[in-house]
């Protein structure tokens, strides 16, 4: 089988991203501690990381329980166990590099379910995740331009709306840590992701017949079901890619672990703040708005987003997919857009800004950290977010959208 040929390395615009990283990292080290510099070029490895893998949650929950396709979501189960491992030992102990570490703990309750819920469906509408709509926008795709742009507006409603969810019914943060130890927790934590990847891979092996390895390179599964690799002449697989969803998933697991230095990595805090800043820049008296009038996010107002762990992270992640999609040559974007994709973008976006605020979090700062730190709450907006996942698969057609995208994996 003859393989396609990826377009030449774009010099140009992978050093744009590198001159941009670089004034980033001067102005943040203005308002900063030195660490957030260090968080933001984690950002940028981040963004090179899920663009070079092209590390989906969105996708990957849509393949599953539309056509039982399976790799993303084991390969998600993979990094799930990996960041548990390297989490719990070092949430126990309480510091890591010298550096005092806390876990995501969040409530469990009728916020955190409805949020979860409404999130999935979002992310079939919008075309993305947090993590997904950061780094697709950073590799090109204009449709998450807007997406983008009503996941803040979303932020900013669940904001100012989240002290009244919260009076709703809700158990206080549960940590598996501390109510079974963490040998135990462990343990459980990583029999369930086991069951999980077993059985996603017995569903993909009763419809197709065949697997999907998450260890090989795409182009080697194409014969699976997946769409068939790129390569040039003389590439270097590492700049070029794709690079196999286990790569992928052990590199994020990584990372996050590395992110713990400061805080767990989240991504949808910042657009509540971006939001804020934004509507203070126009005269928008917001002081006085629910969630705004906190002596927290008043302070988070008044130093602004380079002095946000989570912004410059976001702002990293960014950057770094829009540098690895320069060196693949990959940096094509396209300006034309549908009105079904645009109104879907516009939809998705509403419904993942308000139900990552109700839900403490998104596929990285509840699911993924959350999890990863011992969390109820992380198990919990899973499962949520999944049944949201399958009713945003009945709503795609109405917006004219596929029911299952293409995949690379």
């Amino acid at each position: 089988m003859s393989r396609a040929v990826t377009p030449k390395p774009q010099p140009g615009v992978a050093l744009a991203a590198l001159a941009v990283v670089v004034l980033l990292g001067i102005s943040i080290a203005r308002h900063a501690p030195g660490r957030h510099v260090l968080l933001m070029l984690t950002g940028v490895a981040l963004g090179g990381v899920l663009y070079q893998s092209v590390f989906g949650f969105t996708s990957a929950f849509r393949v599953l329980l539309a056509s039982r396709r399976s790799a993303g979501f084991r390969a998600q189960m993979v990094m799930l166990g990996v960041a548990c491992l390297l989490f719990f030992p070092v949430l126990v102990g309480g510091t890591l590099w010298g550096q005092p570490v806390i876990g995501f703990l969040s409530p469990v309750g009728v916020s955190l379910m409805f949020g979860a819920f409404i999130f999935g469906i979002g992310m079939q509408l919008g075309g993305g995740c947090a993590s997904g709509t950061l780094y697709a926008l950073g590799g090109g795709s204009t449709r998450m331009l807007v997406t983008l742009l009503f996941f803040i507006v979303g932020s900013v409603v669940g904001v100012t709306h989240l002290a009244w969810w919260e009076r709703l019914p809700a158990l206080e943060p549960v940590s598996l840590i501390t109510g079974l130890g963490w040998p135990l927790a462990l343990a459980l934590n990583l029999a369930v992701f086991a069951a999980a990847y077993c059985v996603a891979w017995r569903l993909e092996r009763a419809r197709h017949g065949s697997v999907v390895s998450i260890a090989t390179l795409p182009s080697m599964n194409a014969g699976a079901g997946a769409a068939p690799g790129v390569a040039r002449a003389g590439a270097t697989p590492c700049v070029s890619g794709p690079w196999p969803l286990l790569t992928g998933a052990l590199a994020l697991a990584l990372l996050n672990f590395v992110t713990l230095a400061g805080r767990p990595w989240g991504i949808t805090s910042a657009y509540g703040l971006w939001g804020g800043m934004l509507l203070q820049s126009v005269g928008v008296p917001i002081t006085g708005w629910s969630g705004y009038s906190s002596p927290e996010m008043q302070a988070a107002l008044h130093k602004g987003a380079l002095a946000d762990i989570t912004s410059v992270m976001d702002f990293g992640i960014m950057l770094g997919a829009l540098l690895a999609a320069g060196a693949a040559g990959k940096f094509k974007p396209v300006w034309r857009i549908s009105g079904g994709h645009f109104a879907a973008s516009v939809v998705g976006g509403l419904l993942l800004g308000y139900g990552a605020r109700l839900a403490y979090g998104c596929n990285i700062g509840a699911f993924f950290s959350g999890i990863a730190s011992g969390s109820l709450h992380g198990w919990l907006w899973i499962v949520f977010a999944l049944v949201g996942t399958w009713a945003g698969l009945h709503l795609r057609p109405v917006f004219g959208l596929s029911d299952v995208p293409p995949s690379k994996h």
